[in-house]
């Protein structure tokens, strides 16, 4: 789908979102609202509810601008639970960075100033900046997250409402509850009534986390599975679950995430409720949720080469990292070395330098060391040349001064310019981490060896500037291809070979 023009608060091009929206097409979700003026109720695109005549139809770029209008959710389709925008993934300008801040909390926690500092800009410019764009502020955006994020703890746990909404970010019980009557034309009382979801105990909270289809879980999964870190991850084949620990802003948290049909399934176990919002924000970014896959495999299924293995596996999705520090030194551990020994590696510093939990949950132990731990006491722990562990230790000084950001939200050539300063650091750390941390979709590893096995093994140009100058039709996504290209490989990387329910997973998921 092409991106829409925006006119302030309303999107401009009404036809094509019309079009969309008689089409019930679950792909549009997330890219617009559509609200009815005769209801004053806003809904997704793929709403099942009869499609109101032209007339009576406004379409917002966000549920923030459709509720500043007036509208409230749509108690059929849940329109504040669809995917994202794939904009803000894809795009690397200063909204689109905002963005990707407010959803990880940024502004409940800081505030605007906060936010703008984060950013580089002045709070009048960043708002100024947000509202010509999408009608609304960053607070207003917020606050529709913060409702989204109360829905969700009034319908899976029993929390007291007063709990629910210090955990959901509101300052008062007043404000949570005239949000909610407005947003959901409910009293909470009655939302809670009204539940479908299971309760589950008091810090933990099961999420479904939806997504757009089609959605090739086991290429996640099974890098996932591959690179696992013993202490902080764990993959269980039976059930195809993943879990892993998470630093989050007020504390640690435990998650595992099953493959359902059409999202997947989320267990969140938080020392502190008010992470709720942030912990669903980066598993989304984790599993690359919010990407737009027709348009994706559109655009890769011209090339000849790609076309057979996006018709066959299509959907594929980038697995991103929760914690773009944890990341890149886990990438410095793994050049020019085999996925073992890498593991080897890292998880030594786990087990020495990681924080422990109160509450381990079986073979999940430890958070991942914080960059100024490594720092301060990787040099020991580390075997191999000299060169890699003056790099990781350089590279975790750099993270934990600040000097180097890896953040979604992070100005992505400013981050690579830092990251190449780093002596030691080479191309294909770089390209992993754009790809991976940054969510750059066009980065590009063309000096990964799996990369360059695929290619000879599909006849493409293996030769490192030939590929390059091939991989440009592939732009903007050459991340994506990426993953193509290791799926075409009998790999664990892009294969779960001991799971017998493979065509399954690829079917339903």
């Amino acid at each position: 789908m092409t991106p829409m023009v925006f006119a302030g608060m309303v999107i401009d091009d009404f036809d094509a979102c019309y079009r969309a929206c008689c089409s019930r097409d679950a792909r549009f979700d997330g890219w617009f609202y559509v609200a009815v003026t005769s209801t004053h109720i806003y809904c997704r695109p793929s709403c099942p509810a009869m499609t109101p005549k032209p007339a009576n139809l406004r379409f917002y770029p966000t549920a923030a601008a459709a509720q500043q209008a007036g509208f409230r959710a749509c108690r059929r389709c849940r329109p504040d639970a669809s995917p994202g925008s794939p904009e803000w993934d894809l795009r690397a300008d200063v909204v689109a960075r905002a963005m990707r801040a407010i959803s990880d909390g940024v502004v409940d926690r800081d505030g605007v100033a906060g936010l703008a500092g984060r950013l580089g800009y002045g709070v009048r410019q960043l708002e100024r900046l947000i509202q010509a764009e999408l009608g609304v502020g960053p607070l207003a955006i917020a606050r529709a997250q913060r409702a989204q994020t109360a829905r969700v703890l009034i319908e899976t746990t029993d929390l007291a409402f007063s709990e629910v909404a210090f955990a959901a970010g509101f300052s008062s019980i007043r404000q949570f509850n005239a949000t909610i009557r407005q947003v959901f034309a409910l009293t909470p009382s009655q939302m809670r009534g009204r539940r479908r979801e299971v309760v589950t105990g008091s810090q933990t909270i099961r999420v479904r986390l939806s997504h757009r289809l089609p959605y090739a879980a086991e290429g996640v999964l099974a890098h996932l599975a591959l690179t696992a870190v013993p202490g902080v991850e764990s993959f269980d084949r039976a059930t195809l679950t993943y879990r892993r620990t998470l630093r989050l802003p007020r504390g640690p948290a435990l998650i595992a995430v099953t493959p359902r049909p059409g999202h997947l399934d989320c267990v969140v176990r938080l020392d502190d409720l008010r992470d709720l919002s942030a912990a669903v924000a980066r598993l989304r970014w984790l599993f690359d949720l919010d990407a737009d896959p027709v348009a994706i495999d559109a655009a890769l299924g011209v090339d000849p080469v790609l076309a057979p293995l996006v018709a066959a596996h299509g959907g594929r999705r980038v697995p991103r990292t929760p914690d773009g520090a944890e990341l890149a030194v886990r990438a410095v551990l793994g050049q020019q070395v085999s996925t073992a020994s890498a593991k080897g590696q890292t998880a030594r510093l786990v087990a020495a330098l990681g924080e422990p939990l109160a509450r381990p949950e079986g073979s999940l132990t430890h958070l991942f060391p914080t960059a100024g731990a490594i720092a301060e006491g990787a040099g020991p722990l580390l075997r191999g040349p000299a060169r890699r562990a003056m790099t990781v230790r350089t590279l975790a000084h750099a993270l934990a001064q600040g000097d180097l950001l890896l953040e979604p939200d992070a100005d992505r050539v400013a981050a690579l310019a830092s990251l190449d300063q780093v002596p030691g650091v080479g191309p294909w750390t770089s390209a992993t981490v754009a790809m991976r941390a940054l969510g750059d979709p066009d980065a590009f590893v063309v000096d990964d060896l799996g990369v360059r096995a695929a290619a000879s093994q599909l006849g493409l140009p293996v030769a490192r500037r030939a590929l390059l100058d091939h991989s440009a039709a592939w732009t903007p996504w050459r991340a994506y291809a990426t993953q193509y290209l290791w799926g075409a490989l009998d790999h664990p990387v892009a294969r779960l070979a001991d799971h017998d329910d493979r065509t399954d997973l690829r079917r339903t998921s």
